[in-house]
């Protein structure tokens, strides 16, 4: 008589980390609360990056006016004004810059985000 015998070995540990490959293959949906969750992210963060970017350009031409006027870089008081004034400038649009891109973003936004969150509410 032949031996056929089947064993099996099971770790849930093994398995959880086969299900944690297999998943990344899997097609994935994107369900409707991570499609909201996505577009309330990215009205709360519009505009953060062009403002930050307007503002860092702008600290660092204050800065370059601010070594003027400690004598880093040889000392003339016009142009620590001149730099000071200029970084100043470039600095003063940065956080208007961002409540209107902010605006307008969840403005564009707003229509799709409530009606996501009616539908995941009424189902």
């Amino acid at each position: 008589m032949e031996n056929t015998t089947f064993t099996y070995q099971y770790s849930a540990a093994q398995n959880t980390e086969v299900e944690k490959i297999r998943s990344k293959y899997l097609p994935r949906e994107i369900s409707k609360m991570e499609t909201l969750r996505r577009l309330d992210f990215k009205a709360r963060i519009a505009g953060q990056l062009q403002s930050l970017t307007i503002g860092i350009i702008g600290i660092l031409v204050f800065g370059i006016g601010m070594c003027f006027g400690l004598d880093v870089f040889g000392g003339a008081d016009w142009l620590t004004v001149l730099f000071c004034a200029l970084g100043a400038a470039i600095m003063a649009p940065a956080y208007p810059l961002y409540k209107h891109i902010s605006k307008k973003t969840r403005e564009e936004l707003a229509p799709e985000i409530l009606r996501l969150s009616e539908e995941i509410i009424n189902s």
